[in-house]
């Protein structure tokens, strides 16, 4: 495995060395001891799984303490870009993004550290996105920031976003007031 780090601190890309051949492909998608050595940690306790279709944008979404989550996503088909922006309020780089392209043909990762909102968009049809958690999931728990909020200034890859009416109608980071 290799590990690309990023400006924003904790942020990690996972970039799984995949053996291939006649038959298809071969990778390790998890280790404990190497995520630990790079800087991964977390009892992990839930994996979920999200089918979307191209131009399809979930997020950005987080869960607040006591049951905040950091998250090791991936997407098993097609392709997305992943965004996380970091809510963490006395981070230097509190309102920074981070935009990945995972691909089911790379087999990369992304590490998504306690205290980032979290989203991605499909850019392909029926792309299958997994998540691997370290906290249960809690609603009374859940939050988020707009996805298209202007101040993040993230591209999103996509011209004409499908998005969910709660997703809509999150804040826009000028009123939002992080509880990390």
């Amino acid at each position: 495995m290799e590990f690309k780090y990023f400006n924003i601190a904790d942020v990690v890309e996972v970039l799984p060395r995949v053996f291939g051949d006649a038959r298809g492909a071969f990778f390790e998608s998890f280790s404990a001891e190497k995520m630990t050595a790079a800087g991964i940690t977390g009892d992990w306790v839930q994996d979920n799984q999200s089918r979307s279709d191209r131009g399809v944008v979930r997020g950005l979404h987080f869960q607040a303490p006591p049951f905040a989550q950091a998250k090791l996503v991936r997407v098993a088909a097609g392709r997305a870009l992943d965004v996380i922006v970091d809510i963490r309020k006395e981070s230097p780089t509190y309102g920074q993004h981070v935009a990945v392209e995972l691909d089911a043909e790379r087999y990369n990762m992304l590490y998504v550290p306690v205290g980032f909102a979290h989203g991605f968009t499909a850019l392909e049809d029926n792309t299958l996105f997994l998540y691997k958690c370290t906290n249960y999931y809690a609603p009374q728990s859940e939050g988020g920031l707009r996805w298209n909020d202007p101040a993040l200034g993230i591209d999103w890859g996509v011209t004409d976003a499908t998005v969910s009416p709660k997703d809509q109608v999150l804040p826009l980071l000028q009123d939002f007031v992080s509880p990390f």
